[in-house]
């Protein structure tokens, strides 16, 4: 299981979007595709993003 899996709420660290939060819809190499209330649904590279110990269905 990766600490960053479809599901798990993050922070996004780096980018235009730093310090809001987005739901992990799914994971694919480096990437997730992400989506939130202040955040259009895109992909963000992995390390851009800081899980949280929270994790929502999806």
């Amino acid at each position: 299981m990766q600490l960053i899996d479809s599901g798990r709420i993050c922070i996004i660290r780096k980018g235009r979007k730093t310090g809001k939060k987005v739901v992990v819809t799914s994971v694919k190499g480096n990437y997730a595709f992400v989506e939130g209330k202040e955040v259009k649904k895109g992909k963000i590279n992995i390390r851009h993003l800081y899980p949280t110990k929270e994790i929502k269905k999806v």
